[in-house]
């Protein structure tokens, strides 16, 4: 199904490009900290930021905000119809609300009619811990569940005219959240806002966010996505960049490909792909650079690069343009980052 598309503050979500989301963790209401996250959450890549709005200071300040700052502002409200409004007025570029804790539909027609207004999208959609008790006692807990309480959401607001809706049904659950986007993906064209709640932190936050996130970009479905961790919220951006990058939906990047390393080895491989990987992150151009433990696979699966090292104990062999070139060990690494300086300059 073809998705509509809607626009926040320019950024254009339903079309080809996957935008990146994440939110602030700063108080809203202290406008420096809160610019100063922002400007890095978008040097990181970052397309939209959300702000949480708890109260009337927070949404006054996204009108300090919004000037000070590259990237659309969304803001998070719940339980309170005059908060939406008042963030609305201020500047913000999209509305996140849960209309099942506005109280009631008198209030959701009037964020309902501040929408169209101004102009803006809204996100509804349910997680595993907002789910209607309507629709808990009727599906119980799961995907089903998260499906047709956010699509009621949605509901809701088209009753009142708003067509600019953005959805979401996470779930803490990998295996619950890819089966609701992909029955969401399903019933309805709006463009889906993907991710998996609360995936907390470490190396497991970043492994199942990615184990639900990549199963759907996979498959066409997702139009903005935000990984959910216990971090840097900078962090978040960097991971979801690398989601699309290895789902093949980014390309102005530099790939390394390195090996494990084994027995074979025996050049410092893992030291120089970091030293690589370092010299090339940030970078917004399309090349695939290898940097291979030995010569017995090496320079096979570093055909097709752009660039490549395969080493040994005397000599390292460096591939580019379809030629190998045996180099010494000593002034191998040397002799590949100059050949790198030049693809990147």
């Amino acid at each position: 199904m073809g998705r509509k598309t809607v626009n926040v503050g320019g950024v254009l979500l339903g079309g080809r490009k996957i935008a990146v989301q994440s939110m602030t963790t700063v108080r809203t209401s202290d406008v420096d900290a809160s610019v100063a996250q922002i400007i890095r959450l978008a040097e990181a890549g970052c397309d939209i930021v959300r702000v949480a709005v708890p109260n009337e200071e927070d949404a006054r300040a996204i009108s300090k905000i919004v000037p000070r700052v590259p990237v659309p502002i969304v803001a998070d409200i719940h339980f309170s119809a005059r908060l939406a409004v008042l963030a609305a007025e201020s500047g913000a570029h999209k509305l996140r609300v849960n209309p099942g804790n506005l109280g009631g539909e008198k209030e959701v027609a009037l964020v309902a009619d501040c929408l169209k207004a101004h102009h803006i999208p809204v996100r509804v959609g349910s997680n595993s811990g907002s789910i209607a008790p309507a629709f808990l006692q009727k599906y119980g807990r799961g995907a089903e569940a998260l499906v047709e309480s956010a699509l009621a959401q949605a509901r809701l607001f088209e009753k009142h005219g708003v067509e600019d809706i953005v959805l979401s049904v996470k779930s803490s659950d990998v295996r619950e959240t890819v089966e609701a986007y992909a029955s969401l993906a399903k019933k309805c064209d709006y463009p889906l806002h993907v991710g998996v709640t609360e995936a907390g932190g470490g190396e497991y936050a970043l492994v199942k966010s990615t184990a639900g996130i990549a199963p759907l970009l996979l498959k066409g479905i997702g139009d903005t996505i935000r990984v959910s961790l216990s971090d840097d919220p900078v962090r978040e951006v960097e991971t979801a960049h690398e989601i699309l990058r290895a789902c093949g939906l980014e390309k102005e990047f530099v790939e390394v490909v390195s090996c494990p390393t084994c027995g074979r080895c025996e050049y410092d491989c893992l030291g120089l792909a970091a030293r690589v990987r370092e010299r090339v992150k940030g970078v917004r151009r399309s090349l695939r650079v290898a940097v291979m433990g030995c010569v017995v696979n090496g320079p096979g699966e570093a055909a097709g690069c752009d660039l490549g090292i395969a080493g040994g104990k005397d000599a390292c062999v460096i591939m580019q343009n379809g030629k190998n070139e045996r180099v010494s060990s000593e002034d191998a690494e040397r002799e590949f980052f100059r050949r790198l300086e030049e693809l990147l300059s």
